[in-house]
Formats: C-alpha cells, sequence, structure tokens
C-alpha cells in the first residue's frame, strides 16, 4: 500500500484502512466480514462489467460474490491514496487503484473511494467512484 494521506484516527478511515489491508493481502473472509450483514459495495458506481444493472453488491453474500467477480481475478492489487477526507461517518480517499492481472499486464483506476460506517464500526456502504473505460486506458503489459 502506497498511503502518502493523512493517518489520523477516524472510524471510517480505520475501516477502510482495513479494507485496503485485507484487499492487498486477499484475505476475502477478513474483507467480508468487515461489512454489515446489510452493507452494500458499489464498485465502480453505476453500470459496469462488474454490475450491468448499476444497483451494487448487496449483503455479505453479494459482497462476496462481488470478491469472486472482481477482486479475485487479479493477482494482486496496490493501493495509493494520496488524500484522505473523513467527515461525520465516512471518509473518502482520493487516489488510484493499480490492478494486476495474471498474466502481468496491469491498469490503474484513478478515483475517489468512499467509505461509510455505523456505530460499531463495520462498513455500511464501499463506493468507489471511477470510470471503468477510463482505466481501461492505462492497460499495460507485463513487464520483461
Amino acid at each position: 500500500m502506497h498511503w502518502t494521506a493523512t493517518r489520523e484516527a477516524h472510524p471510517a478511515r480505520d475501516a477502510a484502512l482495513a479494507s485496503v489491508h485485507a484487499v492487498e493481502r486477499g484475505a476475502k473472509d477478513e474483507w467480508v466480514a468487515l461489512f454489515a450483514p446489510d452493507a452494500v459495495v458499489e464498485d465502480p458506481v453505476g453500470t459496469s462489467p462488474f454490475d450491468p444493472e448499476g444497483r451494487g453488491h448487496h449483503g455479505r453474500e453479494g459482497i462476496a460474490a462481488f470478491w469472486d467477480t472482481a477482486i479475485a481475478q487479479a493477482s494482486h492489487i496496490e493501493f495509493h491514496i494520496r488524500d484522505s477526507f473523513a467527515a461525520g461517518h465516512e471518509v473518502a480517499n482520493v487516489g488510484f487503484i493499480r490492478t494486476f492481472l495474471p498474466d502481468g499486464s496491469s491498469m490503474d483506476a484513478e478515483g475517489v473511494f468512499v467509505y461509510s460506517v455505523g456505530e460499531d464500526g463495520l462498513l455500511r456502504s464501499m463506493r468507489a467512484f471511477w470510470e471503468f473505460e477510463r482505466a481501461m486506458t492505462t492497460m499495460r503489459p507485463a513487464e520483461p
């Protein structure tokens, strides 16, 4: 993880950091457990190949299925967060996510990643604002 933003303690920022760590380590069960039973993941927000209807992935079962469809397809994922804004029960992180595919190619999804937590510290929502087609233009072949 490349986090140059503030790490000042805040419940939503703490949950976002836990989410990032779990994704980078490939810890699916740990990641899903960070979410409340009725949570929603929209990554990206709106329609995409991961969510053709643009409704988001609901509940832990839906979130686990999103992992299988999107996250598990990567050989590894790196988060590069350059700024983080916490307010209320939410945090908005600004940066990009670099996804490496099994063939060694990679792409970057530049965006704003918003996490919302409940009083219990569990994630209620994760909304990733990035553009799928724009990310595809960053596709790079494997490095020799």
